[in-house]
């Protein structure tokens, strides 16, 4: 195939790997009996490897530094040396994989080679578990996700169907990722219409985005933005992360309360994890009214196969979660007035043409302005919608799922929603030095999220969880 340059917004995700702050989307899945490891190498070669370049191609940087870098056939290409076979440390435990998953965040890719690393770990309770690790310059997370998914069947004896052509490869598949479809109706019945923003730009949005005085009002709007209030959320990043999840929380539950409030289910998540933030300051002497979340909204249109080549094409929006309400009813309808505000915001059409325009320029310059856009967030807050029902890798059910896409520059907090199989999971990845005691927000945000099940209009009946932990695995507490 020969060289390709990369693309300008895919070079602003290559340049802005730090040793502090890695560029790489990180994704879990667990299973809750063992994987046949030979299926699940065909099915990543296959599926993966096979119908997309991107993954048996390297980086290879201009020569003198002069120039944009360039995608370049490994012509010593090895599936082993991106597939590892490894066994869970004892005790085997929730918090086993949590700190092995926290290692592996905090590990360069090696750029010598095809930007990807699978680990598929044994020992995971009676189960398996799989961590998945694939630097943002090959694709944003939303399509990484889908890319991911698209490797699972639902059926368990389901096998690797043989296509005649790319066309047929692509067929294939927009048919595998028909569950995790970024379409509004998968947002709307995955989660209650939450972040549909996220999925796809809604067609009053992409009229909007067309007009030069909205582009303008909103460009303006990001770069006269300040940078976000200083707390214990901010500062010098060091090389350690820490990732951990809370258990599955059932769906229906959690969209009771929604439907109660005239809220989506998303509202919901988002204003008990913004309860737990304020806890969490308030615990720590940093009390702020609000803090600002970096949200990635996909621009692809809804419904559109992913390209072979894959890429960045995803823009960005804040969001002021309003940590300092500590009423949970009005924390909750003033989050949900705030998400309705942005979703018809054009700020994220505006920003992926920023990105673009930053991955032209000369590296220093590049640093500086990643610096100063990422200095007007505190975290980034990402949704991704899943299969509904259960899906299978390998032959192997599917029991939950989470992920990560990384920070930019000086942002060390990472949340993530995942929902899969009538169930949501949140994943939080944080600075060790900054956050040193992670699992305090996922305490609070399970209590806040039973209170908000609590309020005085609902039946009193907490949010009660389905646990998708192999047998021996213990939760963190």
């Amino acid at each position: 195939m020969g060289k390709q340059q990369i693309s300008s917004a895919d070079a602003v995700w290559l340049h802005m790997d730090r040793p502090t702050n890695l560029t790489v989307v990180t994704c879990v899945l667990w299973f809750e009996e063992p994987m046949e490891i030979a299926r699940a190498r065909n099915v990543v070669r296959e599926r993966l490897v096979d119908r997309f370049p991107r993954f048996r191609q390297r980086i290879v940087e201009p020569r003198l530094g002069v120039g944009m870098p360039s995608w370049e056939d490994d012509r010593s290409f090895d599936l082993n040396r991106h597939m590892h076979h490894i066994a869970l440390p004892a005790p085997s435990d929730t918090a086993a994989l949590q700190e092995l998953v926290s290692d592996l965040i905090a590990t360069p890719l090696d750029r010598s080679k095809p930007l990807w690393d699978i680990h598929i770990v044994d020992g995971y309770g009676a189960g398996t578990a799989l961590v998945a690790r694939l630097h943002h310059c090959i694709a944003d997370g939303i399509a990484l996700a889908r890319v991911l998914i698209s490797m699972t069947d639902e059926r368990p004896d389901a096998g690797i169907v043989e296509t005649a052509d790319d066309e047929a490869a692509h067929g294939r598949l927009d048919t595998l990722v028909h569950t995790v479809s970024v379409s509004a109706h998968l947002a709307e019945a995955a989660m209650h219409e939450g972040f549909e923003l996220l999925g796809h730009p809604r067609p009053e949005v992409r009229r909007l985005t067309e007009r030069t005085a909205a582009h303008t009002k909103a460009l303006a709007k990001l770069l006269l933005t300040p940078p976000d209030g200083k707390t214990v959320l901010r500062g010098e990043l060091g090389a350690a992360q820490k990732a951990l999840w809370t258990d599955r929380i059932a769906l229906e539950e959690v969209k009771a309360i929604g439907q109660a409030t005239g809220t989506t289910v998303n509202d919901v998540l988002v204003t008990a994890m913004t309860g737990a933030l304020g806890r969490y300051l308030e615990g720590r002497g940093s009390v702020v009214d609000d803090l600002r979340a970096m949200i990635p909204v996909n621009l692809r249109p809804a419904g559109e196969p992913l390209p072979r080549e894959l890429g960045n094409r995803f823009g960005l929006v804040y969001l002021q979660l309003p940590v300092g309400i500590r009423d949970r009813q009005q924390r909750l309808d003033e989050v949900h007035r705030r998400m309705d505000r942005i979703k018809n915001s054009p700020e994220a059409a505006v920003q992926y043409g920023i990105l673009g325009v930053i991955g032209l320029t000369p590296p220093q310059v590049e640093r500086r302005l990643v610096d100063l856009f990422s200095s007007k967030a505190t975290l980034v807050l990402t949704n991704v919608p899943g299969p509904r029902h259960p899906v299978y890798f390998a032959g192997t059910r599917v029991a939950g799922v989470v992920g990560w896409v990384p920070g930019a520059g000086s942002i060390g907090v990472g949340i993530s929603i995942f929902s899969y199989d009538r169930g949501v999971t949140v994943g939080l990845r944080v600075d060790a030095g900054l956050v040193p005691d992670p699992q305090a927000i996922i305490d609070a945000f399970e209590q806040e999220l039973t209170d908000l099940a609590q309020l005085p209009f609902l039946v009193p009946k907490p949010a009660r969880r389905a646990s998708a932990r192999p047998s021996g695995a213990q939760p963190v507490r």
